[in-house]
């Protein structure tokens, strides 16, 4: 096997490759090339810290080592985890940082969340709270231990397991949702638009059941259709072992599941397309999802989410893989009941009358401020009125007692006439002098 360890671990316990699709010519055979990996969001809430664990450990040689050797068991029970006292001092470091950053980002989570519940945090117990973090040891919020890799395999295995499950109830939900807002428009139409809307939508749904025929997922027949289209290979010459390593596109040993969904497109494109108004492009991925979990079932034996060159040569030899059953696509299989959908209703319709709650409870509150406005300003208003009030009552009282207005610091202010009067006076004293004496007049003495 030729694979990256790193990157080994990484499918095992997430799957989180995303395999590049191929494109082969007729006659092309030239050797593969090397297919730069794509990383894939897991989906966790906790994808990027387990990225850069791996790719931490992946750089210490003892690690990476034992990482080569390792079985899918050792990797899942924990066993690879004992390794973690034998790395080196610089990669224990780095551990540690990672741990802490992530601790950081959950408390930063935590008290999101209380605070957007309106929740007295002061006083959080962090390591009470960090409890319901699986993927890490809440007792020691400090150093990377052989318990923390444990746990942040474990539960990413367990968390994964569960991905298919909630995508499933998410598309049902999905469905029901599509099926309310169907009757709620139906039931606004009048009675003659209401017929006439029905049968159109059912002769959109009796043109999407006219599909040509679906082949079973992993049968010799929806294989061989891979080979002969999308390979450009003879039909005739089909061999599962060279298709096996043909669709193995990062070359790992494994056919991974976005690798097995890969070879599903051919399938797909005989029901769904998106120029057409009867498919939907939500239920294709749910089709795709259903096709890829079947073919795991009856190939994948040691149930690691992975199948391995020896389990598809063992899946051809069965009877399923040359007759098997016809492939009955989402139409055929309703995804919910009657019941289900009522009781969806029924949650949909106290969400809606909590809604409305809420927003006449913010409409009122709204209201409210808004009049506090109104009284806050008139108040504005009235204190301004009583400060210019005030200001102009010293000088009335000047104004009344014949004083000249009090200028800003109290002093007398005077008016520029009396100023001119008080210049003009020596002049006109000065015309009312009498004239000079005259000369010559007598002396007495």
């Amino acid at each position: 096997m030729n694979s990256n360890p790193g990157v080994l671990l990484l499918l095992l316990i997430s799957a989180g490759v995303r395999s590049v699709p191929i494109d082969r010519n007729v006659g092309n055979q030239e050797p593969k090339q090397e297919v730069q990996e794509e990383n894939m969001d897991t989906g966790l809430y906790y994808d990027r810290y387990l990225r850069e664990v791996i790719e931490v450990l992946e750089t210490d040689p003892h690690f990476r080592e034992k990482l080569q050797t390792a079985n899918t068991e050792d990797i899942k029970n924990g066993r690879l985890s004992k390794e973690l006292d034998l790395v080196g001092h610089h990669v224990r470091t780095r551990l540690d940082e990672l741990k802490r950053q992530e601790v950081s980002r959950l408390r930063m989570l935590l008290k999101a969340k209380l605070d957007s519940t309106n929740t007295q945090s002061l006083q959080m117990d962090h390591a009470s709270l960090l409890k319901q973090f699986e993927h890490l040891d809440p007792h020691n919020q400090n150093t990377f231990e052989a318990k923390d890799l444990k746990l942040l395999i474990s539960t990413a295995t367990k968390d994964l397991e569960n991905y298919d499950a909630e995508r499933h109830e998410e598309f049902k939900r999905y469905e029901m949702l599509k099926e309310h807002e169907r009757r709620e428009y139906l039931k606004g139409l009048d009675q003659e638009k209401r017929e006439k809307e029905e049968k159109r939508m059912q002769e959109l749904k009796e043109k999407h059941r006219q599909h040509p025929k679906i082949n079973a997922p992993g049968s010799v027949a929806q294989l061989r259709e891979v080979w002969e289209e999308r390979d450009g290979l003879d039909p005739q010459e089909f061999n599962p072992k060279t298709f096996f390593k043909l669709h193995d596109t990062n070359e790992d040993g494994v056919l991974d599941e976005q690798e097995l969904e890969a070879l599903f497109t051919k399938e797909l494109e005989k029901v769904y397309d998106p120029k057409n108004e009867e498919d939907d492009m939500m239920e294709m991925e749910e089709e795709r999802l259903r096709m890829r979990e079947h073919v795991m079932n009856n190939v994948d034996t040691n149930k690691d989410r992975l199948v391995s060159l020896e389990e598809f040569l063992k899946s051809t030899e069965k009877k399923e893989f040359n007759s098997p059953k016809e492939w009955e696509t989402l139409d055929a299989n309703p995804v919910y009941t009657e019941e289900e959908l009522q009781r969806f209703e029924a949650e949909l319709k106290d969400k809606e009358e909590e809604l409305k709650r809420k927003a006449e409870t913010l409409r009122q509150e709204q209201e409210l401020l808004r009049e506090r406005g109104k009284a806050l300003e008139a108040q504005r208003r009235e204190y301004q009125q009583a400060v210019l009030e005030m200001s102009q009552r010293p000088k009335d009282q000047q104004a009344a007692d014949g004083q000249p207005p009090a200028g800003p610091n109290g002093d007398l202010q005077f008016q520029p006439q009396a100023e001119v009067k008080v210049a003009k006076a020596p002049v006109e004293a000065q015309n009312n002098l009498p004239a000079e004496p005259p000369q010559n007049l007598p002396i007495h003495t």
